[in-house]
């Protein structure tokens, strides 16, 4: 088995977060990872306009993924623009 690329394992972590936003009528795409490894995302549905998307983006997602793939430098939501 191939080993995964860091994208891949971005993207598998992502999917693994997207239940806990849509609890709440939200949710997060991938976009892209920049060669600087930085993750894009866009928040969606009730995550776009909330107020506390940006709390979300950083305490759930960015801290999420920068557990487990230190590489990451930040996640910022292509929309909002954090």
């Amino acid at each position: 088995m191939e080993n995964p690329t860091l994208e891949q394992k971005v993207r598998s972590i992502i999917t693994q977060i997207r239940p806990y936003l849509q609890q709440d009528g939200g949710d997060i795409e991938f976009v892209e990872l920049t060669p600087d490894n930085i993750v894009k995302v866009k928040l969606q549905g009730a995550c776009g306009a909330c107020p506390h998307a940006k709390m979300t983006l950083k305490n759930g997602v960015e801290q999420t993924l920068k557990q487990y793939l230190p590489e990451v430098n930040r996640v910022e939501d292509i929309i909002l623009g954090f």
